[in-house]
């Protein structure tokens, strides 16, 4: 059972006329704990939500509507999404935009140019996204249970980027720091890593998350794409061209001829990425600074940050919740 008194400690704005009746009840009967900022985060679902994003979500669930050909790119917090965005909209927009040297990228955050659906639909019921090009390109960090029934009913793709726990677990509590206001205490990497082990981070818990989609893929391949970040860093043509095949566009033998593959590769790639202008000094419209979504995007960064005790633990969970299903990291 939630703590009541926990549960009634919301922030100010739910506290306001605007925010339903119905959210208010629902807040209150579902379990609730402090999140790794000071924000709370509510279960709903079965995983793990901010108090605003939650509300982004449910109307995302009731008012969303998916049509056939819609491409989902789906990971957990901190498992390469902006990279995937980038290296998504640059496949499926090739032809659209042949010249790299005059890409939307060079002058949009990835973010911008992908929208993150559940994010969209806070504060907001009916949008229209009718007159998306076709493709149309969403994101989103939703678990597979809790996606809008429309996408479960239509002809979508979903490509799945998971990354391991453990570099996960550090880039995200980098992220949430570089979040938390300045005249408050940053968390300590101890109490958010208890935190992520018991699955209470956003959108957690990392494994239940990652095994719905691991088992969809293999139920329903020709549905859900399931990437490993650290597959797409060690061989980048190979997934590319993997993804490319699964979607449906694949590079003609002419464009691999021209070096279409690494013009892609290299202008999505990190350095270039978090180096260009706009991935400096701009801001998403949720206030969010682009330079936050650029640290090192390294292969094994966690073991500098991590203890020999939490690696093991860490690799434990992961022994237990995924590889009895074939999915190892």
């Amino acid at each position: 059972m939630p703590n009541p008194e926990q549960s009634l400690s919301l922030p100010g704005y739910l506290q306001e006329n605007e925010t339903s009746q119905e959210f208010r009840d629902l807040i209150v009967s579902i379990p609730t704990e402090k999140g790794w900022i000071a924000n709370h985060l509510h279960q709903y679902q079965g995983f793990w939500h901010t108090t605003r994003q939650l509300q982004g979500v449910l109307a995302c669930q009731k008012h969303f509507q998916a049509q056939d050909g819609d491409i989902f790119l789906v990971s957990t917090p901190k498992s390469g999404s902006t990279w995937l965005k980038a290296v998504m909209f640059s496949l499926v927009n090739r032809v659209s935009f042949p010249d790299t040297k005059q890409h939307p990228l060079l002058t949009n955050n990835p973010h911008a140019l992908v929208p993150f659906l559940e994010m969209e639909y806070i504060g907001k019921e009916n949008l229209d996204f009718t007159n998306y090009t076709f493709p149309r390109l969403f994101s989103t960090h939703l678990p597979l249970s809790s996606l809008p029934r429309s996408v479960e009913d239509s002809d979508c793709k979903l490509v799945y980027l998971c990354r391991n726990p453990k570099d996960t677990f550090v880039s995200f509590w980098h992220f949430s720091n570089k979040l938390t206001p300045i005249d408050w205490v940053a968390t300590s990497l101890e109490e958010t890593f208890d935190k992520f082990c018991r699955g209470v981070s956003l959108y957690g818990p990392f494994w239940d998350h990652v095994l719905g989609y691991w088992k969809e893929s293999l139920e329903r391949p020709q549905r859900v794409f399931f990437m490993k970040y650290e597959e797409m860093k060690n061989e980048p043509r190979i997934q590319l061209r993997r993804l490319s095949e699964f979607l449906g566009c694949p590079f003609s033998l002419e464009e691999e001829n021209s070096g279409v593959l690494d013009e892609i590769l290299e202008l999505c790639s990190f350095e270039n990425l978090s180096n260009l202008e706009v991935n400096k000094i701009g801001k998403l419209h949720s206030g969010q600074e682009h330079q936050v979504f650029f640290r090192r995007g390294e292969v094994g960064d966690s073991m500098n940050y991590l203890t020999a005790e939490m690696v093991g633990k860490i690799d434990m969970i992961t022994e237990q919740k995924l590889h009895c299903h074939g999915l190892k990291f």
